[in-house]
């Protein structure tokens, strides 16, 4: 199949494949997992963190990391679009008992700084008390400029707030700036990481923050159900998700350009192939196309879109051009 779902989708290298199936383990709730713990040190260095904690989703890191920075009653301001908020089942109200104060993103992806101060709850007993702000890197694929890092990292310090970042896909921020990943984490406090979506490992996120951090959230982790035993199975491929497939990550950046270019040459799709930054893209639909019929027909095809009145189409490795040109014939024809 053709799957422009998303970057989740992703197989495993062969070299993952082996990796994992020789990887030394242990019980990592013990703390004896050799890999897992080879994981997170290497983890900390690279991205500039006193520990880091492997865990098995990237919503679970992101929750891991509100519970830690955040008790009952507390508050954290993210986004309207932020990924743990609208899309991780309101974990931290249901399970942290922490109250959201989402804002509005504006077009590039940042929430406007005068917006957050302005959000921010006074020291008194009808508040919830505001003790983190996250943000997002890529969000919907764009990425957020290294000035507004420092400016929103400015504001947090300035007001008392922790800051954390949802960085499913740092990496690609990263790649696409030609900048180290730990250039953009050394702004927060906090940062998940997921090693399961452009970067290929079969599972597995991190959660990266200070030994008091790191501790409390390993706490949590066992209290969420998220304790695993012989995880260096697991640890052995996302260390090589870090190691071999950050670079690469190039390429579906360029598809995706591709891609969207290709698709503005139809007249029933609307989209500003200018605000292509990654390795997504999203088109308006026209009215008059049934989106869930065509998705029905390109399933047949072998090719997979999640269909929507706006339609995300994300590139990633198991994505080349030919696939893309396959793509653009199949739909094309199925329009006429």
């Amino acid at each position: 199949m053709i799957d422009f779902r998303s970057d989740t989708v992703t197989q495993p290298t062969q070299a993952m494949r082996d990796a994992m199936s020789t990887a030394l383990v242990g019980d990592d709730v013990y703390g004896d997992d050799p890999t897992v713990n080879r994981l997170e040190a290497m983890a900390a260095e690279r991205f500039g963190f006193d520990r880091a904690l492997f865990t098995s989703s990237g919503t679970q890191a992101n929750l891991l990391a509100l519970m830690a920075h955040c008790e009952r009653g507390d508050e954290y301001i993210c986004g309207q679009d932020a990924h743990n908020y609208k899309f991780e089942g309101g974990g931290a109200a249901v399970l942290g008992s922490i109250q959201p104060q989402p804002l509005l993103n504006q077009v590039d992806g940042t929430i406007a700084l005068s917006d957050i101060k302005a959000a921010i709850k006074p020291d008194d007993a009808h508040f919830a008390r505001t003790r983190l702000l996250s943000l997002e890197n890529t969000i919907g694929g764009k990425i957020l400029p290294m000035d507004y890092l420092a400016q929103a990292q400015g504001l947090a310090f300035n007001h008392g707030l922790k800051i954390h970042l949802d960085g499913a896909r740092v990496a690609n921020a990263a790649v696409a700036q030609g900048i180290a990943i730990s250039d953009i984490t050394q702004h927060f406090d906090s940062v998940s990481i997921c090693l399961s979506k452009g970067l290929r490992a079969p599972v597995g996120s991190l959660l990266l923050g200070d030994e008091r951090l790191i501790t409390k959230a390993r706490r949590w982790r066992k209290v969420l159900g998220g304790g695993m035993r012989q995880a260096g199975i697991l640890a052995a491929a996302a260390q090589l998700a870090i190691n071999d497939e950050v670079a690469r990550l190039a390429e579906d950046h360029q598809n995706a350009l591709f891609l969207a270019q290709k698709l503005a040459e139809i007249d029933e799709f609307e989209l500003d192939v200018s605000a292509v930054q990654t390795n997504m893209l999203f088109a308006k639909v026209a009215q008059g196309v049934d989106i869930h019929q065509l998705a029905a027909k390109l399933k047949k095809d072998g090719i997979l879109i999640s269909p929507g009145s706006t339609l995300r189409l994300v590139t990633h490795a198991d994505i080349n051009r030919s696939d893309i040109e396959t793509f653009i014939t199949k739909l094309k024809s199925h329009l006429v």
